[in-house]
């Protein structure tokens, strides 16, 4: 069966999992992660952060964690820093942040448990008290949590750390959007929302209808948030995992995909 994948950071390993399970696959990656270089508004937080001014801070992403204690660490003592990340309530949507959290000697207050979106989010932060957060985004607000927030009465400071462009080689994903539109595939793969804005992005500049081919295609989604997405565009999801990961989203599509 012909697949399409659209994950960028882990192309290779997905590529490898589907072939190994006796997929053609065609992996196209979608998006690129630039790093804000210039980041006044990091430094403000760090400098806000050792004012003890945020009662909270909310990680969202793993790699977001890593780069943006990178450049703080580059402008302030490390010790001060990080003690004053200790004192404050520190909240890791799943895992990935959990771990970098860990990594920086920093035990998170809590975690959101899985499918870790916005939604466990909120609900840790109306379990307490604190309402100062700061949140570390990851290629472009959450509204939704943004909003969330806001309906809890918290006083917000967004820290961007990178954003989402496309490839700097787009060719692969022209090619995607191309068969998709003409059906030649069986099933995409989805594992996060802005491949999907990138793939309608290249679609629209080529010309060619990728929603109207989705629809003909067995979709895959990682999980509740990627699932949002499609169904904001109009389109149903045939295998949503059980747990948000790769090699469950692989595990469970096989399955389907072989009963199917």
């Amino acid at each position: 069966m012909r697949v399409i994948a659209l994950e960028s950071r882990r192309a290779r390993e997905m590529e490898e999992l589907l072939r190994r399970q006796g997929f053609e696959p065609f992996v196209a990656p979608s998006v690129r992660e630039v790093g804000l270089e210039a980041n006044p508004t990091a430094v403000v937080f760090g400098e806000s952060l050792i004012r003890n001014e945020f009662e909270a801070v909310i990680c969202l992403t793993g790699v977001g964690v890593r780069q943006l204690f990178t450049l703080l660490k580059s402008r302030f003592d490390e010790t001060e820093l990080l003690g004053a990340l200790k004192r404050t309530t520190t909240i890791a949507r799943g895992p990935k942040p959990s771990a970098a959290l860990r990594e920086l000697g920093v035990q998170p207050t809590a975690i959101a448990p899985d499918p870790a979106t916005y939604r466990e989010v909120l609900a840790i932060l109306a379990s307490r008290l604190e309402r100062r957060v700061a949140v570390q985004e990851y290629g472009r607000p959450d509204q939704r949590l943004l909003g969330g927030l806001a309906e809890l009465g918290c006083q917000v400071t967004q820290v961007p750390v990178y954003q989402w462009a496309l490839p700097e080689d787009i060719k692969p994903l022209q090619e995607a959007a191309r068969r998709i539109a003409a059906g030649d595939a069986e099933a995409v793969l989805f594992t996060s929302s802005v491949q999907l804005d990138h793939l309608q992005q290249i679609a629209a500049e080529l010309g060619v209808d990728v929603l109207a081919g989705l629809a003909k295609l067995k979709i895959a989604s990682i999980g509740p948030t990627m699932t949002e997405a499609l169904r904001a565009a109009g389109l149903e999801p045939a295998v949503e995992p059980s747990t948000s990961k790769l090699g469950f989203l692989i595990h469970e599509f096989t399955a389907f995909m072989k009963k199917a």
